[in-house]
């Protein structure tokens, strides 16, 4: 859940697959050991909690990346493990950051908005950008093309995509 509330779709880069199944398989044996010990389950709306009563302690409901502590939730009482908290995704960046270098400011908008530039300079439409951002207005995608206002340069002539024969 995000901004707006709603859930968003994104896509998986073929190359953290692997590295994504390792982790999964760290984060499964938390789960197990949580449930061992009387923690391991995760907050559900009240409809659902009502529906599926023992759905918060199975695998598949799970945060795919919880927080390192248990704790307890303000809204029941009940102690257990959240999701990362975004403020430790942010420090997480800002130490990797520093460690590489880079003097430049980053935040995690600052991955959004290079995955939504790096797409248009690939070619992709504007509506599909706009999807996968979640954006329910085109205009707020259209923010980022100000990376591609080249004017005139970047205009190739079509003869020029001709191949010589």
């Amino acid at each position: 859940m995000v901004k707006g509330k709603k859930d968003r779709i994104t896509m998986l880069p073929e190359e953290i697959k692997l590295q994504l199944e390792v982790h999964l398989r760290y984060v499964k044996k938390q789960h197990e050991a949580d449930l061992i010990r009387g923690y391991g389950m995760v907050f559900l709306p009240d409809a659902l909690e009502r529906k599926y009563r023992n759905a918060n302690k199975e695998w598949g409901w799970q945060y795919i990346f919880p927080s390192k502590t248990l704790s307890v939730d303000p809204r029941s009482g009940i102690k257990r493990r959240h999701h990362i908290h975004l403020d430790s995704l942010n420090k997480a960046i800002k130490r990797a950051v520093q460690i590489s270098g880079i003097t430049k400011n980053v935040s995690s908008h600052a991955f959004r908005h290079s995955f939504a530039t790096h797409l248009l300079e690939d070619g992709y439409d504007i509506r599909t950008i706009q999807e996968l951002l979640g954006h329910k207005d085109v205009s707020t995608t259209m923010i980022y093309t100000h990376v591609l206002n080249k004017g005139g340069r970047a205009v190739r002539s079509p003869l020029d995509r001709r191949k010589t024969v």
